[in-house]
Formats: structure tokens, sequence, C-alpha cells
């Protein structure tokens, strides 16, 4: 009994030694993006959500939230992509994801406008989601 128990403890412990998650966040006014960089093993999983409430240029525009998540492939040292199939379509959401010393810049491509509405977008535009330590 005592044998099973130590190898269950030590599968646990030796799982939790290669996972790896780091977080991003970024906020911009009333616009909060948040990116999860969940690293176990091989395989990387990443999840962003943002969540957005009208700043004073954007009077009249309705808040909103959204998120996008799944496997994303490694394209370089510190670059990553998420790819989402649009559910019943041929086209696919890109976010391509640049690492730096200090953080995270997001670009989406066109048709990830299927998984947001409104002033929502998963782009930083430019700006650097901060590494949380």
């Amino acid at each position: 009994m005592k044998k099973v128990l130590f190898a269950v403890v030590a599968m646990v412990l030796s799982t939790a030694a290669m996972a790896e998650a780091d977080h991003y966040i970024l906020r911009d006014g009333n616009h909060v993006q948040h990116l999860k960089i969940a690293k176990i093993g091989d395989d990387t999983h990443v999840a962003i959500d943002v969540d957005f409430e009208p700043n004073t240029s954007e009077q009249g525009k309705q808040a909103c939230s959204a998120d996008i998540s799944g496997d994303a492939k490694w394209i370089g040292d510190k670059e990553l992509v998420l790819k989402k199939q649009v559910d019943g379509e041929r086209r696919h959401c890109l976010v391509n994801i640049k690492l730096t010393d200090k953080g995270a810049i997001l670009d989406q491509s066109e048709d990830c406008n299927y998984f947001v509405t409104g002033i929502c977008h998963f782009s930083s535009g430019g700006k650097e989601l901060v590494k949380i330590r």
C-alpha cells in the first residue's frame, strides 16, 4: 500500500514539475486583455480573454467580452500562433503572439472578427501585455 501511495505522489509531483504557465495582462483605459500560455511537456495551450468597457472616445458603443483558446504552435524561439477554426466554416482565426523580455504583443487575423463583437479584439494594437510575475 505504501508503494502505491508513493508512486501516485511521485507521479503527481513529476507532472506538476513539467507544467508551466505564464500570465500576461494589458489594461488600456477600460479595455482589459489577459493571455495565459501553459506548457505541459511539448504541448503549448493558449487562452486569451478580453473585457472591454467603452472608453471616452467610444461613447455609444456597447461593452463586450470574448475569449479564445486552443493549442498553439511555436514558429520561433519567442513567437507562437494560435489557430482556431470558425465553427462551420473553412476560415481560421490566427493570433500571432510575439514574446518579449517583459511581455507579449498580440496580432489577430481578420477572421478573428467571428469570435468578437463590437469594440472587442484580441490584437493588442502594438501595445505590450505585461508578464505577471
